[in-house]
């Protein structure tokens, strides 16, 4: 079997890793003893190049190279959050830290059009007038703190995808210095170009790799 072209091979590989990991990761292993008893053919035989190209990817791309392929494709959630970690320390930016990660985590988990995820808020509870006042500045505090901690873990699952919560993508929550909006977009889109670029050349080493294993196909040279 043969691949489209570069994109094809790598979301595929990468799409292997998911589908192994619901088999209890060990289709590989079935496959090839399977494969003793008689050629094998079909779904399966596809899956086995899928894992096998998606190993040697791994072996032979970067690390940064194969981190902005797994957080720009990957369907694995784990692997996908883990590459998106590894690249926010791989990033150049004179933006903070805080909005480079932001930046980064909102291109790797793009806003999906139709679907809102916002956390749950707690309301503070209503106390009598004689409650001593730092019982109820302690309530405050608390109720505080849980809507910081739901709005950071703001995020769900939909058919296996991950959605962020809307609050992720508002650029004026990256920061707490208070610049303006035209420097949040040049850092953002800074941080985008730096992003597309490591793919893009994540994508020219893979298709070589590809190409001297022999699975692509004539459209991808």
């Amino acid at each position: 079997m043969t691949y489209r072209n570069v994109v094809s091979a790598v979301v595929r590989a990468l799409a292997a890793e998911t589908i192994n990991s619901a088999g209890g990761n060990d289709f590989e292993p079935k496959v090839q003893c399977a494969k003793q008893k008689g050629e094998i053919v079909g779904k399966e035989a596809a899956l086995l190049q899928d894992c096998i190209v998606h190993k040697l990817l791994h072996k032979i791309l970067s690390q940064r190279h194969w981190f902005a392929l797994t957080a720009k494709f990957s369907t694995h959630n784990g692997r996908k959050i883990e590459a998106t970690g590894r690249l926010v320390a791989i990033v150049t930016s004179p933006a903070p830290q805080l909005f480079t990660q932001k930046a980064v985590t909102a291109w790797a988990i793009p806003q999906i059009k139709g679907v809102r995820r916002e956390p749950v808020k707690v309301k503070a509870p209503q106390f009598d007038e004689d409650v001593p006042a730092w019982r109820v500045d302690a309530a405050k505090a608390a109720v505080e703190r849980a809507n910081a901690s739901a709005a950071k873990r703001g995020t769900c699952q939909r058919d296996g995808a991950i959605v962020l919560a809307d609050s992720n993508y508002d650029m004026n929550t990256w920061d707490n210095q208070g610049m303006s909006e035209r420097t949040y977009q040049l850092w953002n889109k800074a941080i985008k170009k730096t992003l597309e670029s490591l793919v893009d050349d994540a994508l020219m080493e893979a298709q070589i790799i590809l190409e001297q294993a022999g699975v692509l196909g004539e459209e991808a040279a």
